[in-house]
């Protein structure tokens, strides 16, 4: 259980990271980031945590049944989490469609944090 809570607060603060990343970094830029000195360092790390995270949060929700969480809810967060790990470094890309993954993956995670910490008082 405490695998995941730390697992969960580890991407939250991935996901505040990479936000920080687009509105300081990506939107001023006037080239694109460098792929293998940036881009896939950070990608690499977040996916390696999400699939790590992944499974046990599934398991997670279907036998502790928590409230306002649903299994496919933890399959989108994940894959949202993969691709935020690419698109905060890719100029073209619209910083609503950004905002709206940041707030549905933290919606999540900070759901699946406040309800593990309850489990775990």
């Amino acid at each position: 259980m405490s695998i995941l809570y730390n697992l969960t607060t580890e991407l939250i603060a991935d996901i505040d990271e990479a936000f920080h990343i687009y509105k300081t970094q990506t939107k001023i830029r006037e080239d694109e980031a460098d792929f293998y000195k940036e881009v896939k360092p950070f990608a690499n790390r977040i996916h390696f945590r999400v699939k790590k995270w992944e499974p046990l949060a599934r398991e997670w929700v279907i036998a502790d049944k928590p409230k306002y969480l649903y299994p496919i809810q933890i399959k989108t967060a994940a894959e949202n989490i993969g691709y935020l790990g690419v698109y905060v470094f890719q100029k073209k890309m619209k910083e609503k469609r950004i905002t709206e993954m940041v707030k549905s993956v933290l919606y999540v995670l900070n759901q699946m944090k406040d309800q593990l910490s309850e489990d775990l008082n």
